[in-house]
């Protein structure tokens, strides 16, 4: 493996083109470490470009979704999908903004059996159908997330965020992608970045 990050070349922060030199480096700042998919993602600086343009637009909306609930969406795709890079890093960020130190993991492990309130359950379920059997996915399971009061909006979100980490989840596999040792503590109790 390409220093343990990844299969293939990885990146530094300084080798990034200076525009992404400044977003990645913003993030880094903002965690204290560079987040390996960006050293991973770096080698192809337009492929970097379009992830993160359309991860911003997906998880940075001010409406729709809170942004924990984004983050949840993300951890039931990732866990459902087996993808440890992803529920790692995520699931850190989910322990943050939910300011909950055990329901990212419950989602990552166990997605359908993870204790959830009914807003949580029908935005967890919603991603699960989708990321699942997504040639199964219809009417039924659009009927469900608005019992459950979703708003079109707020289904959009769920689904185009599963999307989106659809194929985020199959690159990190690719690339046998590995989270940074500092993700496992971020939220934690008296971990780094504890809430």
């Amino acid at each position: 493996m390409a220093d343990d990050v990844s299969r293939f070349d990885t990146v530094e922060l300084d080798e990034l083109p200076a525009d992404l030199r400044e977003r990645v480096g913003a993030i880094a700042e903002k965690s204290g470490f560079v987040p390996n998919v960006f050293r991973a993602l770096g080698h192809r600086p337009a492929e970097l470009r379009a992830f993160l343009d359309y991860h911003d637009a997906l998880l940075e909306r001010p409406t729709g979704l809170s942004k924990a609930e984004r983050e949840l969406v993300v951890v039931a795709t990732s866990g459902a999908n087996h993808c440890t890079y992803c529920f790692v890093a995520h699931g850190a960020i989910l322990r943050i903004r939910s300011k909950d130190s055990e329901l990212a993991d419950n989602v990552a492990s166990n997605p359908w059996g993870a204790e959830l309130d009914t807003r949580q359950r029908a935005i967890v379920d919603l991603a699960l159908a989708l990321t699942r059997k997504p040639e199964l996915f219809g009417e039924a399971d659009l009927a469900a997330a608005r019992q459950a009061e979703l708003t079109e909006e707020e289904i959009w979100d769920v689904g185009a965020i599963t999307a989106l980490f659809a194929m985020s989840n199959r690159l990190a596999h690719f690339a046998g992608l590995r989270p940074n040792p500092e993700f496992y503590l971020l939220g934690r109790t008296g971990g780094a970045g504890s809430t």
